[in-house]
């Protein structure tokens, strides 16, 4: 259907399940405070998006048990495009990944059951598509979390599109490709990072680099292209996974706040290097997305990101 003033507008309704935590999907749509590209309220979200060239707001207004959602396009939307929609709907609400059966996994170990029992129903929550979560990993790669937010920002409005609505859409791969390192490092990000930005970009846009999982969910072939990118390492690449594709059994030894939540679980002085970290994680194959979760939300009490 259509509304006034020209913009597309789609309704979808979307059941959450029992216990569904909305505190934390908000919070973490609200880390910019200046909400640039998302907006957020007790019981709304707004998120601005670019899919197939055409600016979209998701809004959604969370109720008992479902969300109705509005998908809100300046320009008619492909087919594929409104695929990507529902599927952003999904990702940012965090239904990727059901909780319970790391819950049933991990029930009756002795150092995990209680973190689990702390938060129960904890759910990842996801960013709208694969290529936002792989520029905010790198945009964040090795710079604490209030400068990132503040790149990110800066990448959005930058390279991104306004919508009518009045928030600014995270941009894709082709909106990024038009950039130059010269324009990402006179906004204060390093050569090295601008590079990757461009590189990746400039790779899926040309069809180079495919983002789409193989049939049948198979994370490995995206996985290794994804590897073979000048400045995408293994930690970029779980991270991707985990906040692009919710893929369940990511293994972030790679990630500084897991290895100290692991240093707090464990009781010892000192974290565990990378290598410890792996081999201690491998255990909770093929759960270890959420676990990386429950230890984050460890941190959370202390707190972290």
């Amino acid at each position: 259907m259509s509304g006034g003033d020209g913009v597309n507008v789609r309704q979808v309704a979307i059941a959450l399940p029992p216990g569904y935590r909305l505190q934390d999907v908000i919070a973490f749509h609200s880390r910019d405070s200046e909400s640039v590209a998302e907006q957020v309220g007790p019981q709304r979200l707004r998120k601005g998006v670019l899919l197939d060239g055409a600016a979209v707001e998701l809004d959604i207004a969370f109720g008992p048990g479902v969300a109705e959602c509005s998908v809100r396009a300046d320009a008619a939307l492909s087919a594929g495009a409104a695929a990507q929609a529902g599927q952003a709907l999904h990702n940012i609400l965090g239904l990727r990944i059901d909780p319970q059966p790391f819950a049933d996994f991990v029930g009756a170990d002795a150092l995990l059951a209680p973190l689990v029992a702390a938060q129960p129903g904890l759910r990842i929550v996801q960013s709208a598509s694969a290529f936002e979560a792989l520029t905010w990993a790198i945009i964040g790669q090795q710079i604490n979390l209030p400068f990132a937010i503040a790149l990110r920002r800066t990448f959005i409005l930058q390279a991104g599109r306004q919508h009518s609505g009045g928030l600014w859409c995270y941009p894709e791969a082709a909106d990024v490709a038009r950039l130059d390192v010269a324009q990402l490092t006179a906004r204060k990000f390093s050569r090295a990072k601008a590079e990757t930005l461009l590189r990746l970009a400039r790779l899926v846009d040309d069809g180079a680099l495919d983002l789409a999982l193989a049939p049948g969910g198979d994370v490995g072939p995206v996985s290794a292209a994804l590897l073979a990118v000048k400045g995408i390492g293994p930690w970029t690449v779980n991270y991707a996974l985990l906040r692009g594709y919710g893929y369940a059994d990511c293994s972030l030894h790679g990630d500084v706040a897991i290895r100290a939540a692991l240093q707090a679980l464990l009781g010892e002085p000192s974290k565990p290097d990378m290598a410890r970290t792996e081999q201690w994680l491998a255990q909770y194959r093929p759960h270890r997305t959420m676990l990386a979760a429950h230890l984050w939300a460890s941190l959370h009490q202390r707190p972290h990101e």
